[in-house]
């Protein structure tokens, strides 16, 4: 997969990274604009939501300056802000957009090496521990532009304790299928139905490839699980949630469905979604559906209790009778 940008705005500081000198001569065809900060863009800022789509075809490289892990308690310890955030594509409720709004555009980090040594130094603190180093962006797409991935996953297994874990919704697994991980990286990979990844996962693998990935990367010894998330409730969900599991229970490897445990998320969307999404995609499916949902938080809005109860209880009879050996953590 090529992905192609349309500018590059860069922190000068930056080039003075081995990282950043890749990144300079890979895209040296391009117009690049010098930057004081990749968290200050203002004609970025300032541009319209339908121009949301323009926006993502820009790349930002910068240094990342704040390294502050933050305690979680699902499957991993700890979120590590790692070599990037944002990202290439568009899911019409991406919870990056809460956080960057319509700047969450994919940027790089170059510092890579300071990053993976605190990381380092942070596995050997307490008891063995889990980074999830996938929350601010898509790793997979990432590293077939930067490789870090690879970097990552094999000094990591050299050199740290405990394991990294990230997801993805992307199938470019390829170049991580003959890593010396020695079973320190967790592979999780996001489904949806091919519908809802269709219409709404704009720009991501479609799940024929998302699954075949999966497979792969379980074959070549990486401890993996599967996320059903988010889980969108439009009109037919059920039909569509029960065909995605029986598709699953059919494809998967045993060894998947052996090794593999299951996490299911809930959609959370925003105001800032609605805004953006009624602007650049007008003729989107919506998503906010006022009947089924409540504010949770400042601008946020959630499945009501009991929505979320029977969606619960429905997935949970499914999986038990079609993936009953693969556990589920959790669901949210």
């Amino acid at each position: 997969m090529h992905i192609h940008f349309d500018k590059v705005y860069y922190e000068p500081d930056a080039l003075k990274y081995e990282l950043g000198k890749k990144l300079q001569d890979k895209y040296k065809d391009l117009s690049w604009v010098e930057i004081e900060s990749h968290n200050r863009i203002p004609e970025l800022t300032a541009a319209n939501n339908r121009d949301f789509p323009k926006l993502k075809r820009l790349l930002i490289i910068g240094i990342r300056k704040t390294h502050k892990y933050v305690e979680n308690h699902k499957v991993s310890d700890w979120l590590v802000p790692y070599t990037s955030s944002g990202c290439r594509a568009m899911c019409l409720y991406c919870y990056l957009v809460c956080n960057y709004n319509k700047c969450s555009y994919l940027r790089l980090f170059v510092n890579r090496e300071q990053m993976l040594d605190r990381l380092l130094k942070k596995s050997f603190t307490a008891k063995l521990q889990t980074f999830e180093i996938g929350s601010n962006s898509d790793l997979v797409l990432e590293n077939i532009i930067t490789g870090n991935l690879n970097y990552t996953i094999e000094r990591f297994a050299r050199e740290g304790r405990g394991h990294l874990t990230f997801p993805t919704k992307f199938d470019m697994v390829k170049p991580l299928l003959n890593l010396d991980h020695k079973g320190k990286t967790i592979f999780r990979m996001s489904v949806n139905p091919q519908d809802i990844i269709r219409k709404i996962e704009l720009g991501t693998s479609q799940l024929y490839p998302r699954i075949q990935a999966l497979n792969d990367v379980a074959e070549a010894g990486y401890p993996v699980g599967l996320l059903i998330a988010p889980v969108i409730l439009i009109p037919g969900w059920k039909k569509l949630y029960a065909e995605l599991i029986e598709l699953l229970a059919d494809e998967l490897s045993e060894k998947v469905k052996q090794q593999g445990f299951i996490e299911i998320i809930l959609m959370t969307y925003s105001f800032v979604h609605n805004a953006i999404n009624t602007e650049a995609f007008p003729n989107a499916v919506k998503l906010l559906d006022k009947d089924a949902m409540t504010g949770r938080g400042r601008g946020k809005y959630s499945y009501r209790n009991d929505v979320r109860a029977e969606a619960e209880a429905f997935l949970r009879e499914k999986l038990s009778q079609h993936l009953g050996t693969m556990p589920i953590w959790y669901i949210s």
